[in-house]
């Protein structure tokens, strides 16, 4: 009988100390120790029945934390609140508590529960159903809950947990068979509020809008108590640890709300190492080429300690940015973990979003009863998923920023022992950067979550649906903010509303398509064409990369290849197949200048920001070995092109300036080129962003601004908040290129400084050494023309959207041709 256990369990300090001694040189850069912390308990607030001090006693909870009570206080009182403390801090009390304590005082009240993602939701679900108390009634609704079941659900659930995206399509379109529970509605309660932000996060801004809006309509009945007195619900707001949450959780609800910040929590110790893969032994195409030495997969290594972790007993979390990636990782690791003890390898998955809901129901269900030791996941999993028992997490590439960084980290730990923190650096410009400069991530505030509902393209189609809801007041404009008369004006003459005397009603039939998170239209599903079998789906902006005829797509570690793609119908037809080759899509990209919002005039140098029109069009895609890197061919794709009206920051130079910098004719080209890439890859350090949702173009003469010129713009229409906070921070972000560049130790460019994995051009051309004498020419002439630009400018406080999305895929950086290549 074959033994599948692992060997004994190991301390997250001897495992690191066990992992970094397999490789021949130390690939830790840093190991910070964040200590232990005891909390600080108090009483139960007067007002909290003794029943539901009873049930929380029955789960362990026999005295809240000084923050807990304090935004619970806060909130029973009526104030609009946001708790925004650490990972495993109980801000799902601080919200439970006041809203369940209204639920058992009135039994007419209602509670909404927003969360982002559905494996949340259902996590809470449990929370609160576990708690047993009468008349409740705690349920789900969302697009996995079986129409039988919604009819109950809105007729009888007095605590119902859905997300932003059932509210936008299901319930408020539906408002007049929710009337009764809109009407006693006192609570709404916004879980992980830090991730609305970006375009997602103007989307919901409005979305809670409409909500408001329609509460309001129905009003309140008479005669309710406590909360339910209040003619409008009280917003209860958990958010991870930020810069400035009140600012953040006011412009997502459109009101006043309080902070409460300090985390009382006890938190046991987190040993968190920076780690860097080794260096591969140099190769070059042929002789005669310049060798080029690039740094070991971090999926690769990444997958090794993950089969380590779960060798040694450790139960192991693996965050992966990709779906593609999170597969390749548990792939890896359980094909080693089956080399080294057959069947242990049954003890990994994967989890990532486009799962059906049984399978990611399932895999959460054995992660949390110990079933699965190791787990590789996209960022689905790094919300407040109560994980009880990890010991480790792993981190595949920095995730954006540092909120999700600490966030991510937090899921081990949970219950108060030593945790295991290691991220695990990509090579790539930002990831180097970090690791070799850990006073970047350590002691120093995470950014704040910033977003933008006045941009247009965000705000007339969320009035389309207001006004679809029921007819747009001149009071409702207030509501709404700035802008809001303008994009009405705007609907009126494209026809889609009809002004009267009353209001401005929707004119026609069908509802407006509003896609919340900006992924670029409807998602895809992949369909095994033997079987008719529905493996997954993939978001529409993503489609055009990942599903295109001939692409593998992986699923649950099994391989497919793409026969078809139908846009139209929104279906890739896929068959099994274990290609020893993958495929990377490749596109092309125009740009023209369509405004300049401001600028800075520095002599030979131009420092802008402004709108672009962006168009795109993936054009063919690379087959590659899989163990070699080696390009086999190059196939066409006739694919539609995408336009993307958004902002952008550029800079220019005179060509005299490069002459005199010692940067020839023939190298500005592959100069621009360079600094492009590594600008792109550092933007995330300055502007809380990801690279995938942002792009980039360089050319040596732009028909618009007549010079060289550098383009880094937001994928995202009517852009998200990049450009914007590079402009602000040009001169420290543009600072951290250079010395990015400068201090690789590579000789022409590698991935760890300039070159791009998502460049259109193939990485070519590239020059190291002259993108330095660029970005030197730049600040020099920024820094004399008195342009501190290392605080952003008042209104350059705009985030983005973490991780992929957008109407333009985020492939990031190309050099402009007269004609584009096919």
């Amino acid at each position: 009988m074959t033994d599948h256990s692992p060997g004994p369990r190991r301390a997250p300090g001897e495992l690191l100390r066990r992992l970094r001694l397999r490789h021949a040189t130390d690939p830790v850069t840093h190991v910070e120790r964040v200590p232990a912390r005891a909390g600080e308990p108090v009483g139960w607030p007067g007002w909290a029945p003794a029943e539901l001090r009873a049930a929380f006693a029955r789960r362990g909870v026999t005295a809240p934390w000084r923050h807990q009570a304090e935004a619970a206080e806060l909130a029973y009182a009526g104030q609009h609140v946001v708790v925004a403390t650490g990972t495993a801090s109980g801000k799902s009390l601080a919200y439970q508590l006041p809203a369940l304590s209204t639920l058992l005082a009135d039994p007419r009240a209602t509670v909404l529960y927003l969360a982002p993602t559905k494996a949340l939701a259902a996590d809470q679900l449990r929370a609160v159903a576990g708690l047993e108390l009468d008349g409740v009634r705690p349920a789900t609704y969302d697009g996995d809950t079986p129409r039988a079941e919604r009819e109950w659900i809105r007729r009888h659930s007095r605590f119902v947990l859905t997300n932003p995206d059932m509210l936008h399509h299901g319930i408020l379109p539906g408002h007049a068979h929710w009337s009764g529970f809109l009407r006693r509605l006192a609570y709404v309660v916004v879980d992980e509020c830090h991730t609305y932000r970006g375009v997602f996060g103007s989307h919901v801004a409005h979305v809670l809008r409409r909500l408001r809006r329609q509460c309001a309509r129905f009003g309140r009945l008479p005669g309710q108590a406590l909360a339910g007195s209040r003619s409008n619900p009280t917003f209860l707001l958990a958010s991870a640890t930020s810069g400035d949450p009140a600012t953040a959780a006011g412009r997502l609800t459109g009101l006043p709300v309080t902070a409460v910040t300090e985390d009382t929590s006890p938190r046991g110790g987190v040993t968190f190492a920076l780690w860097e893969p080794p260096l591969l032994p140099p190769t070059g195409p042929s002789p005669d080429d310049d060798l080029v030495q690039i740094r070991r997969s971090a999926l690769r290594e990444t997958a090794d300690l993950l089969a380590d972790s779960v060798a040694e007993g450790v139960r192991t979390l693996a965050f992966v940015r990709s779906r593609r990636g999170a597969e390749v990782v548990a792939a890896n690791a359980r094909r080693a973990l089956d080399e080294a003890v057959p069947g242990l390898g049954d003890r990994v998955a994967a989890y990532r979003a486009g799962y059906l809901r049984e399978e990611r129901r399932e895999l959460e269900r054995a992660l949390l009863h110990g079933d699965l030791l190791g787990l590789a996941s996209t960022n689905a999993l790094e919300l407040g998923v109560d994980l009880v028992g990890l010991d480790a997490v792993l981190i595949c590439g920095w995730p954006g920023t540092r909120a999700s960084l600490w966030q991510q980290a937090g899921r081990a730990g949970r219950s108060g022992d030593e945790a295991l923190a290691v991220l695990v650096a990509r090579d790539d410009p930002l990831d180097t950067y970090l690791v070799h400069h850990p006073e970047a991530l350590f002691g120093r505030p995470v950014e704040a979550t910033v977003l933008d509902p006045a941009n247009p393209y965000v705000l007339a189609p969320q009035l389309a649906c207001a006004a679809h809801e029921s007819p747009l007041t001149p009071a409702d404009l207030d509501l709404f903010g700035e802008g809001a008369k303008e994009a009405v004006d705007s609907l009126v003459e494209a026809g889609a509303l009809r002004q009267r005397p009353t209001g401005w009603y929707w004119r026609h039939r069908e509802r407006p398509e509003v896609d919340l998170r900006g992924e670029g239209g409807a998602p895809v599903c992949v369909v095994e064409e033997s079987t008719g079998r529905l493996l997954g789906t993939v978001d529409g902006g993503s489609a055009h990369f990942l599903l295109h005829t001939g692409a593998v797509y992986l699923h649950q570690g099994v391989s497919y290849v793409v026969d078809s793609l139908d846009l139209a119908d929104g279906c890739a037809l896929v068959h099994a197949e274990e290609p020893d080759w993958s495929t990377h899509a490749r596109d092309v990209t125009s740009l023209s200048v369509v405004s300049v919002r401001s600028y800075v005039d520095a002599g030979p140098v131009g420092l802008f920001l402004g709108e672009v029109d962006v168009t795109s069009q993936v054009v063919s895609y690379q087959r590659r070995r899989i163990a070699t890197g080696e390009v086999i061919d190059t196939r066409p794709l006739d694919l539609p092109a995408r336009e993307l009206r958004t902002v952008a920051v550029w800079f220019t130079l005179s060509p005299e300036s490069l002459t005199a910098a010692g940067v020839e004719a023939a190298d500005v080209p592959g100069a621009l080129h360079a600094a492009e890439h590594a600008a792109i890859g550092l933007l995330p350090l300055m502007a809380t962003c990801d690279r995938w949702d942002i792009g980039g173009l360089s050319t040596a003469l732009h028909p618009d601004t007549e010079a060289p010129t550098v383009f880094v713009y937001d994928g995202h229409p009517g852009g998200a908040g990049f450009a914007e906070r590079a402009y602000g921070t040009a001169a420290a972000w543009l600072r951290a290129t250079r010395d990015a560049i400068a201090e690789c130790g590579c000789e022409t460019g590698c991935p760890s400084c300039v070159q791009s994995p998502k460049c259109g051009n193939g990485n070519n051309p590239l020059a190291k050494a002259e993108a330095v004498k660029v970005l030197d020419v730049v600040l020099a002439n920024l820094a004399m023309a008195g342009y501190a630009g290392g605080v952003p400018s008042p209104d350059a406080d705009l985030e983005p959207e973490a991780g992929p999305g957008g109407a333009l895929p985020r492939q990031g950086d190309r050099v402009a041709r007269p004609t584009p290549a096919p």
